[in-house]
């Protein structure tokens, strides 16, 4: 892959890295800072209803399995920009072959190509 093409996809990928950063702190001061009465606006020190507790708790493990599939792109992201500065990025993890430019483009961070992709969901 030519060198500008690379400086391109080095871009993509910290926009990226920037975007899920910020998604990341959002979902974590949200999931883990805010307790019910916060988030509904009482201020009551009425006993709290179990439903409502329950729909608590679920929103807030929902936001934190959200946290765990962002910070893991994270991790694929840092990836893709060590395998640029090593001159092994859009190289398939699998076959070897390259990955396409189309796929890249899509996803930045692909570590397969869209063949070894197909084949492992499969």
């Amino acid at each position: 892959m030519r060198k500008v093409e690379l400086n391109r996809f080095r871009k993509l990928l910290e926009t990226k890295r920037q975007v899920l950063l910020g998604d990341v702190d959002n979902l974590s001061k949200e999931a883990l800072h805010r307790n019910r009465l916060e988030a509904a606006g009482d201020v009551s020190s009425m006993p709290t209803h179990m439903a409502d507790l329950g729909t608590d708790n679920y929103e807030q493990e929902f936001t934190l399995n959200l946290i765990q599939t962002e910070q893991e792109a994270l991790g694929d992201i840092e990836e893709a920009l060590e395998k640029i500065d090593s001159g092994t990025y859009g190289q398939c993890e699998n076959c070897s072959r390259p990955i396409s430019k189309t796929r890249l483009k899509a996803l930045p961070q692909a570590r397969l190509c869209l063949e070894c992709k197909r084949e492992e969901e499969g």
